[in-house]
């Protein structure tokens, strides 16, 4: 699916414009793609152009929520499938997302993209081939690309995430000269997906699945032997887990986490919110 280039709305946004205009401003900088960049726009009674292309005030807009122009109106970024999912802007410029109103991505005390950049420092991508095991909003892809990568296999499951990066100006575009074909975005099950990989065919792996609540088998030890059968000898790997229940039942998911990929065939340790692991 292509990427979106067209101005994203929030209603903090939409109030700055109509501020400066009741201010008697005929002209206004900002930025219409989530802090990447900012633009001039003309402002006037009536509604207020970008680049050439006129759009008419909205009406009113929705809180904690990003709008995009769908032809006629600006929009609402959330649709429905297996849940309600949702981009949802943060301080931080690149936005979260939710699935039922369950935030997937940490956005209150660091960027998700900040966050996503420390992770992946720690597989060390330059030069490497890396899987992205459950892609997600693509943070992991793009800052792999920007650290140099050779290539990323990324898979992802849901359409409904996909179609949430073509609006999303901070995930990265397989098509865009920037990735240099580096990216390769598959809409799958990594957990059948990875069964076509060759033995030892990955040189790193970045495993950010969904709570084990939701996907249970993305932590199984079946899953488990899967990447190390991929990755070869001395690859890295970090695996988010969170620290689900660890409060409600005492359960501690990371070091179930550890245990099992020790089984596998990694030496694996607890670093920042998951599990790091060296394949043996």
């Amino acid at each position: 699916m292509s990427h979106y280039t067209g101005p994203l709305l929030t209603r903090p946004l939409l109030d700055q414009l109509q501020a400066a205009l009741k201010n008697g401003h005929r002209q206004a900088r900002a930025s219409f793609d989530l802090g990447r960049s900012e633009d001039s726009v003309m402002l006037s009674a009536d509604g207020w152009h970008w680049r050439g292309q006129p759009f008419p005030w909205p009406a009113r807009l929705k809180d904690r929520t990003i709008h995009y122009w769908d032809g006629s109106g600006f929009a609402a970024i959330s649709r429905f499938g297996s849940g309600l999912y949702k981009l949802v802007p943060t301080d931080w410029g690149a936005p979260t997302f939710e699935i039922d109103g369950i935030k997937m991505l940490p956005s209150a005390q660091v960027s998700p993209f900040e966050d996503a950049r420390t992770k992946v420092a720690l597989v060390q991508p330059q030069g490497k081939v890396v899987l992205d095991t459950c892609g997600g909003m693509g943070y992991f892809a793009a800052c792999c690309l920007e650290a140099g990568v050779a290539q990323i296999l990324s898979f992802e499951k849901s359409a409904e995430v996909l179609w949430l990066r073509t609006l999303n100006p901070w995930s990265p575009d397989p098509e865009a000269a920037t990735a240099g074909g580096r990216l390769q975005l598959t809409h799958a099950d990594v957990c059948s997906a990875i069964t076509a990989l060759a033995d030892a065919s990955v040189d790193a792996i970045l495993h950010d699945p969904p709570r084990f609540g939701i996907a249970g088998e993305l932590y199984s030890q079946a899953f488990y032997d899967q990447l190390a059968r991929v990755i070869r000898r001395g690859g890295r790997m970090f695996h988010y887990t969170g620290a689900p229940n660890k409060l409600t039942s005492g359960r501690d998911v990371p070091r179930e986490v550890a245990k099992r990929l020790e089984k596998a065939g990694f030496k694996a340790q607890l670093a920042l919110d998951g599990v790091f692991a060296l394949r043996r």
